[in-house]
């Protein structure tokens, strides 16, 4: 009974290279995170003050020991980057899968009841518009103490907003089409048809935004790592490692560029991913 929104779909060679390109960087950082013992043999915690700041294989002095050189404590900076590949993946999907539940909640349930249902949705989340995102992050973090589980809980409390909006929209749409309605005639539940009639249909949807979601989510935890109000060290957040290497950029630079240009390429593939979906798909320009 299922049939997709009408909407023209995107083509051309550039929009599938888009796509290709950021599943392929985050493909690999995410088999990097899964992977990480197995590629390097170093320990991401174990310090080694004999050997601080050594360079990386591609500078004078450096070697295969340490691919990536060391930090200040003498810690090997390919293990910690490849950790902390595997702290930002996982906040980025734990965010969204927050988020996405409170959002798509609040916008199904307003976009298909509609009235006060609606007006109680569109109340959320102008409500939440008007909170800002980082202040509120660094309050509350800065009050309750960093951990791990709080940045997730924070962040996944506080970007739900684009779900709701992007969920309450299609929602609207959806809910007027035939097959709802055949549904509604063939005696389905409320509870079904949302099941099994409308959130089908505007999965594509929120796929688009979760992947814009998920870069958002991992900035914000590199920025709040950076201000020291993220995930505690001796976690390898690359917020952290940037964070503990401005001390030393203007006479090592590499240790702020490494995990800076890491950070940059995911962010980059998780946009090229979301563009590309969006295009493919047909969605509509969530942002």
């Amino acid at each position: 009974m299922s049939e997709a929104l009408s909407v023209p779909r995107g083509s051309g060679v550039g929009r599938r290279l888009a796509l290709m390109l950021g599943t392929l960087i985050v493909g690999v950082v995410a088999l990097a995170a899964v992977l990480g013992p197995s590629l390097t043999p170093n320990d991401p915690f174990a310090q080694d003050l004999g050997k601080r700041l050594v360079v990386p294989f591609w500078m004078a002095g450096g070697g295969w020991e340490h691919p990536l050189g060391t930090d200040q404590l003498g810690r090997d900076y390919l293990a910690r980057l490849v950790y902390g590949a595997r702290i930002s993946m996982v906040i980025g999907v734990l965010t969204v899968i927050a988020s996405g539940l409170i959002g798509t909640t609040l916008g199904v349930l307003g976009g298909f009841f509609g009235g006060r249902m609606d007006d109680v949705v569109l109340f959320a989340i102008t409500c939440r518009l008007s909170i800002p995102v980082v202040l509120v992050a660094l309050a509350v973090v800065g009050l309750m103490g960093n951990s791990f589980t709080l940045v997730i809980l924070v962040l996944g409390l506080l970007l739900w907003d684009r779900f709701a909006v992007v969920a309450r929209s299609t929602t609207m749409q959806v809910r007027n089409l035939d097959y709802v309605s055949a549904a509604w005639c063939a005696g389905c539940s409320r509870a079904s048809m949302l099941l099994r009639e409308v959130l089908p249909n505007i999965a594509t949807h929120l796929a688009v935004v979760a992947t814009l979601e998920m870069a958002l989510a991992i900035l914000l935890e590199a920025a709040l790592s950076f201000l020291g109000l993220g995930v505690p060290p001796p976690l390898p957040s690359w917020g952290l490692m940037i964070a503990e290497a401005k001390d030393y950029m203007f006479f090592s630079p590499w240790v702020i560029m490494i995990p800076g240009v890491a950070l940059f390429v995911l962010v980059f593939g998780i946009n090229l991913l979301g563009d590309g979906l969006r295009d493919m798909l047909g969605t509509q320009d969530a942002r």
